[in-house]
């Protein structure tokens, strides 16, 4: 997807660089002629990636941030250093995240998936508005997945302190808002330059699934059974998996691609516009989701949870 692609002299950040999906996709940025800047939870996963990126891109701009989703005064701290090595960011891959995790909250408060996956990173893009506008022509570019399908945004009570636990409607509400957020954004910013897109990378064999057990992929299959079209190929989520490499292409063609030149808020799959559920690109649902994000992230009222 990269091959012929000139970006020298530009700015790609990478959330959860130092791994899978976000490795690869490092990789492919950095052939390119991009400063690339890693920005990752693991100090030492992420100079691996370097040295692993520059085995295969000799003489690679690459710069290490350090940066945990869960803390948003990380999240802070990543960005201040962003925009001190750069002073534009053309293309800001919000590719980090945590999948079918156990119930667990993150330094604020927030439930694990919905604080990592979606408010770490939008807070994170908020910080680098400024650096993305300067940019002169922008891609942010959200990892978002089918399993947006499992579960959509619970705008009473995002943080599950008021419901049963359930880690697959957790991811999958958490996917959603990733979607969401990429609608409202490229709403926002595309009179600016800045356009926003949500991205299904394929069921890739990376160290997400690594709280999944036999029992929670027999579940996972039976949900993507129930939500199969009647036509569509069965896939089986315990065999049919594709490699980081192959996976990372959507993400990439989304950060790259000239056919989605005067395009946003789509929805891609498979290096192409795809179809997401309907509440997930609902306009509405976005602002009020944007709304939500910026109160639950205000100074302050992190603490506060669902009630503010």
């Amino acid at each position: 997807m990269a091959h012929g692609v000139d970006l020298t002299g530009k700015t790609c950040v990478i959330t959860g660089a130092s791994s899978g999906l976000g490795r690869e996709s490092a990789r492919a940025l950095a052939a390119t002629g991009a400063h690339v800047i890693l920005a990752a939870r693991d100090q030492a996963a992420a100079d691996q990636t370097t040295s692993w990126v520059l085995e295969h891109v000799p003489g690679a701009h690459l710069s290490t941030i350090h940066l945990d989703l869960a803390s948003l005064a990380s999240v802070a701290s990543a960005a201040a250093e962003i925009q001190y090595l750069t002073p534009a960011v053309h293309v800001l891959m919000n590719n980090a995240g945590v999948m079918f995790a156990p119930f667990g909250r993150t330094v604020e408060g927030f439930e694990t998936h919905f604080g990592t996956n979606h408010l770490g990173h939008f807070e994170l893009t908020r910080a680098l508005l400024p650096t993305l506008v300067a940019a002169d022509g922008a891609r942010v570019v959200n990892l978002s997945s089918e399993g947006h399908r499992m579960g959509d945004v619970d705008f009473d009570d995002p943080n599950w302190e008021h419901r049963e636990y359930d880690k697959f409607a957790a991811y999958g509400a958490s996917k959603t808002a990733n979607v969401l957020h990429a609608v409202e954004l490229d709403r926002r910013l595309r009179d600016n330059g800045v356009r926003a897109f949500a991205v299904h990378p394929g069921i890739v064999a990376t160290s997400l699934a690594r709280h999944m057990t036999k029992e929670d992929f027999a579940r996972l299959d039976a949900v993507k059974s129930a939500q199969r079209h009647p036509d569509a190929p069965r896939v089986d989520v315990t065999r049919d998996f594709t490699t980081p490499e192959y996976g990372a292409a959507t993400q990439v063609w989304a950060a790259l691609s000239d056919d989605l030149d005067g395009k946003g808020g789509e929805y891609l799959s498979d290096c192409r516009i795809g179809a997401a559920a309907s509440y997930a690109v609902d306009e509405s649902r976005a602002l009020a989701l944007w709304d939500l994000s910026e109160q639950l992230c205000a100074p302050g009222a992190a603490a506060l949870g669902s009630s503010v």
